[in-house]
């Protein structure tokens, strides 16, 4: 079995009203529970907004902490979720419907190394 991160991406700005993401989250939330159910849910999480977080950064003998992001960018990581499936065709079959779920976010399909 591998494991593979589903990331999410949302763009930069305000979030979407409650009546756009009431049935967003009643399909996550079943996604959510197949995955469960299948074996293959590990670990997920949503994310406080980019500019909630503080970048730490070696820069010769010192060590920067500056706030965030790390990036400055149109879009950021909004959220993951940790799958183990047998194959990566297993893990685009999960990320297809995640990704219909979640209407026009991109979901990026990646394998942990090791």
């Amino acid at each position: 079995m591998t494991q593979y991160l589903l990331s999410i991406y949302q763009p930069d700005g305000p979030v979407p009203d409650d009546e756009f993401l009431a049935p967003v989250i009643k399909e996550l939330a079943a996604w959510n529970d197949d995955l469960r159910a299948a074996g293959a849910w590990v670990f997920s999480a949503g994310l406080h907004p980019p500019e909630s977080s503080t970048v730490l950064r070696r820069q010769g003998d010192e060590l920067l902490v500056t706030d965030g992001p790390f990036t400055e960018g149109k879009e950021h990581l909004g959220g993951f979720t940790v799958i183990e499936v047998d194959d990566l065709d297993q893990a685009l079959s999960w990320a297809r419907r995640l990704a219909e779920i979640l209407v026009a976010l991109p979901v990026e399909v990646r394998p942990f190394a090791g």
